[in-house]
C-alpha cells in the first residue's frame, strides 16, 4: 500500500525541481507530476504556489542560527548569522530569490530573529533598532546573494568589459580609476565587506546609545 504524500515530500521535490530548472520551473504541476500524483491533490498541504514556496524558503533557513556560542560577542553572532543565511541561500539554485518576497510567522524565523535582537539588546540597542538592524542584516544577504547567484561566470561579461572599459576611459573618470574592481570576481571578499560596513555603522550606533 502506498504510503501517502506529506509536507516534507513535496517540499523536497520542489527543491529538486528548483534545482534543475530554477524558480521559475517550480509549478505545483510539476511538483505533483515529480510525486506521481495529480496537482490537486496537493491543495491538501498547499494552497497556492506561494504557500509551497514559503514552505521552502523556511525549510531553507533551519538550521540558521541553532548553535549561537554563550556568551559570544554581539558581532561575531551577526556575522555568524549572515554567513549561516548566505550558505542556506547558497545551497539552492535561485534560493536567495526563493526567500525573498516570503513573510513567514514561524519558528526558524522567529528563532533567528530572537538570537539577533538578543545579541544587539545585550550590547544595549534599543529593541526597535535591534530589530530593524537585524532584519536589514537579512536584507543586505539576501540582495548580496541574488546578485552571486546571477552571476553568468562565462564569456558573456568579456564583451561588456570592453564597452565598459572604453566608456569609462573616455566618460567616467572616478569608473576608470576603479577599473581593476570591476574586473574582480570575488564574492567572497565582498561579502565579508560590505557586512563588515554594517556591523561598523552597527557598533558605532551602539556606541552612541545613552
Amino acid at each position: 500500500m502506498r504510503q501517502p504524500i506529506g509536507r516534507e515530500n513535496i517540499v523536497e521535490a520542489a527543491f529538486r525541481i528548483l534545482d534543475e530548472a530554477g524558480l521559475e520551473g517550480v509549478t505545483l504541476r510539476k511538483v505533483a507530476c515529480s510525486l506521481g500524483i495529480r496537482a490537486p491533490s496537493l491543495y491538501w498541504h498547499f494552497k497556492s504556489k506561494q504557500a509551497l514556496i514559503d514552505a521552502m524558503a523556511d525549510a531553507m533557513i533551519c538550521d540558521v542560527a541553532r548553535a549561537i556560542p554563550a556568551g559570544q560577542p554581539w558581532r561575531q553572532t551577526l556575522l555568524q548569522i549572515a554567513r549561516e543565511f548566505r550558505l542556506a541561500f547558497k545551497a539552492r539554485r535561485d534560493g536567495a530569490r526563493v526567500y525573498a518576497g516570503t513573510f513567514l510567522a514561524t519558528e526558524n524565523v522567529l528563532r533567528v530573529g530572537e538570537a539577533s535582537m538578543a545579541a544587539l539588546a545585550g550590547a544595549g540597542a534599543p529593541i526597535r533598532f535591534a530589530a530593524t538592524a537585524s532584519m536589514d542584516l537579512v536584507y543586505y544577504t539576501m540582495g548580496f546573494v541574488i546578485e552571486e547567484q546571477s552571476w553568468p561566470g562565462d564569456g558573456s561579461m568579456e564583451a561588456l568589459g570592453e564597452t565598459f572599459m572604453a566608456m569609462a576611459e573616455e566618460r567616467f573618470p572616478h569608473c576608470w580609476q576603479a577599473r581593476d574592481v570591476w574586473s574582480e570576481v570575488d564574492f567572497d571578499t565582498r561579502f565579508e565587506q560590505g557586512l563588515g560596513l554594517m556591523l561598523d555603522g552597527i557598533e558605532r550606533r551602539l556606541a552612541a546609545t545613552p
